[in-house]
C-alpha cells in the first residue's frame, strides 16, 4: 500500500512516495515540457502503480475549485487561467495529462483563493488569490510535523507565500504578488506599475523580476537564478548581499503582520528551498534572528510540499473529510 504526493513548483515537479519508507524525487519543468522525461515512467521505476491507493496533486493556481476533488470531476485542470502566474513552460500540464491517463486514483488540491469557505472574510474581501495549491500541502505537513493548531508557515523559494492557520484551519495567506519577496517574484512597486502603464513591460514580466534578482541585477533562467545569487553572495558582491538582506526584511514584515492579527500563535515554520537553507548560506538563521519573536521558529525541508500532498492522500484514503478546513469530495 502506497500513497503519492505531487508539488507543482516554479522550477520543477516534485513527488513523494509514502509507503513503508519515504522516497522523494524531482523532475525539471523544462525537461518535462520538451518530453525528455515522463513523470509516470519515473514514478513506475520506483513503485508499481498498482500499489498506489491514492495520489494527491497540485496544479498551478488551483483557483477554479474550492474542494479537494477526484481528478475525473475536475474541469479545465482546476484553474481559471494560466496567465499572470509567472513563467509558463508546459511541464506541469504535461504531468497533469500523464496522470489523467494513468488510471491511478488521484485527487486535485485547490489553491487558496476567495471562494474557499474556510478563509477569513476579511482576507477574501482584500485579495482574490492567496497562494497556489501546494501551499495547502505545505501547511498540512507543517501541522502534522509540529502538532500545532495555530501557526504561521512561510514558504520561501522562487517566491514567498506566508500562510496563517488558526484552530487547525487555514484563515488566509499573503501571496507573492502582494507581500514579501522571493528569489524571482515579488510585489509590484510604483516604478513597475509605471512601466506597465507605459507599455514597456507586462505585469507578468514585472512580477517575474520583482524579487531578490531585481536588487542583485540578475537576469538569467529561473532555474539558475538562485545559484547565481548564492555565488555572488559568497563572493561578497554588495548587491547580492543587499538582495538577501532585503528579502529577509520583507519576509519578517510579512510574518509579523500575520502575528499581529492572529488570535494565537504556537510557532512559526520556515520552509522552501530558501526558507530551509542552512548551506551554503544560512538563510534560516538570518531570518530567524531578524524575526526575533517569542514563538518557536522551526524549519522543514523543501520536500514538505510533496510530502504534505502524500499525507493528504493517505489521510483522505483513511476517511478524512476535510484538510485544514477544506472539504474533501467523496471518492468514486
Amino acid at each position: 500500500m502506497a500513497f503519492v504526493g505531487m508539488d507543482h513548483g516554479t522550477t520543477g515537479i516534485s513527488f513523494t512516495i509514502l509507503s513503508k519508507e519515504i522516497e522523494h524525487f524531482k523532475l525539471g519543468r523544462e525537461e518535462l515540457s520538451k518530453g525528455k522525461v515522463s513523470a509516470i515512467e519515473e514514478l513506475s521505476k520506483r513503485i508499481d502503480p498498482a500499489e498506489i491507493k491514492l495520489m494527491a496533486i497540485t496544479y498551478a493556481m488551483g483557483d477554479a475549485i474550492k474542494t479537494i476533488k477526484p481528478l475525473e470531476k475536475v474541469e479545465n485542470r482546476g484553474i481559471i487561467s494560466i496567465g499572470g502566474a509567472g513563467k509558463v513552460t508546459g511541464g506541469g500540464t504535461a504531468v497533469y495529462s500523464e496522470i489523467e491517463k494513468s488510471g491511478i486514483p488521484t485527487v486535485l488540491i485547490p489553491g487558496l483563493h476567495r471562494n474557499l469557505p474556510c478563509l477569513d472574510e476579511r482576507f477574501k474581501a482584500a485579495y482574490s488569490h492567496h497562494g497556489s495549491a501546494e501551499k495547502v500541502s505545505i501547511s498540512y505537513n507543517a501541522h502534522l510535523e509540529t502538532g500545532w493548531e495555530n501557526l504561521i508557515v512561510s514558504d520561501i523559494s522562487s517566491n514567498t507565500v506566508t500562510i496563517l492557520i488558526q484552530d487547525g484551519i487555514i484563515k488566509g495567506a499573503m501571496d507573492a504578488c502582494i507581500g514579501a519577496m522571493g528569489i524571482i517574484h515579488g510585489p509590484l512597486d510604483l516604478e513597475m506599475i509605471r512601466a506597465i502603464d507605459d507599455g514597456y513591460k507586462t505585469a507578468n514580466e514585472c512580477f517575474s523580476h520583482a524579487g531578490a534578482v531585481k536588487i542583485a541585477g540578475i537576469d538569467t533562467k529561473v532555474a539558475r537564478a538562485k545559484d547565481e545569487l548564492i555565488k555572488r553572495y559568497l563572493e561578497g558582491d554588495y548587491k547580492a548581499r543587499l538582495a538577501i538582506d532585503t528579502m529577509a526584511m520583507t519576509i519578517t514584515m510579512e510574518i509579523w503582520g500575520l502575528i499581529s492579527i492572529a488570535d494565537k500563535i504556537d510557532g512559526i515554520i520556515l520552509t522552501g528551498s530558501v526558507g530551509a537553507m542552512k548551506e551554503p548560506i544560512n538563510f534560516y538563521s538570518i531570518l530567524k534572528k531578524q524575526l526575533d519573536c517569542p514563538m518557536e521558529v522551526r524549519r522543514l525541508p523543501p520536500t514538505s510540499g510533496s510530502l504534505g500532498s502524500a499525507q493528504i492522500a493517505r489521510d483522505i484514503y483513511q476517511g478524512k473529510k476535510e484538510i485544514l478546513g477544506i472539504e474533501v469530495e467523496s471518492l468514486p
